[in-house]
């Protein structure tokens, strides 16, 4: 019985201990996702990139589309405000389109002046609408299969965060679990329990400016 109640002792004992370290470790270190996907876009410029031409930069992925109503501009205003803040020649942003039809890159390169945008790092890319989908899938960022029907140019307003090797990455929440993925939403409340597109809070958007430091100090 003595015996018993030892080893249930060292049990608690390791349990908390691993508890705490890692608790404090997830504070301090980003989860990797995996390795951002393969792929090769044309930008605003007609110029050709891919992850490799952002490797030692640190940089955002996102899903949008110049005519999008809703969420699209929130998400590229909230991106502004990130990328003001981070003002740093190794930060960048892919901007996706997935409306490539009147997307182009002359319509890119023009929705990107109209927004002031200054940071050569930032691109909005595009390429052939199943090309977009089949990345958009292997970044595990919803996007809307049928651009025929009403609900063909929805897509998700998360985004991805990748470090300077190439590996997407993220923090963990309260609960010690990795988020994956970052919204670009604005909430009605602090702890962005309810999205609004006239939204004050964008809490994600905080931890992202954060967390871009982090990785850009790594």
């Amino acid at each position: 019985m003595k015996k018993q109640l030892i080893l249930g002792s060292f049990l608690i004992l390791g349990v908390v201990v691993w508890f705490y370290f890692f608790k404090n470790n997830s504070k301090n270190e980003l989860f990797k996702v995996m390795q951002v996907p393969e792929f090769e876009m044309m930008d605003q410029n007609k110029n050709l990139i891919s992850p490799n031409d952002l490797l030692g930069k640190v940089y955002v992925v996102e899903f949008f589309f110049t005519n999008c109503p809703t969420i699209c501009p929130v998400m590229n205003q909230n991106l502004m405000k990130v990328d003001s803040e981070i003002n740093h020649s190794d930060f960048g942003i892919l901007s996706i389109t997935i409306d490539p039809k009147r997307d182009t890159s002359e319509v890119l390169k023009k929705h990107r002046e109209n927004l002031g945008i200054q940071n050569e790092n930032w691109h909005f890319l595009t390429a052939d609408r199943d090309y977009i989908l089949n990345v958009s899938k292997k970044f595990n960022i919803y996007m809307g299969e049928d651009e025929n029907s009403a609900e063909g140019l929805e897509h998700s307003g998360k985004m991805a965060l990748v470090d300077k090797n190439g590996n997407i990455r993220s923090r963990y929440n309260s609960h010690g679990i990795p988020i994956l993925y970052y919204s670009g939403l604005n909430y009605k409340d602090e702890k962005g329990t309810e999205s609004s597109l006239k939204g004050k809070f964008h809490p994600e958007i905080n931890w992202l400016k954060e967390d871009i430091k982090i990785l850009l100090n790594e």
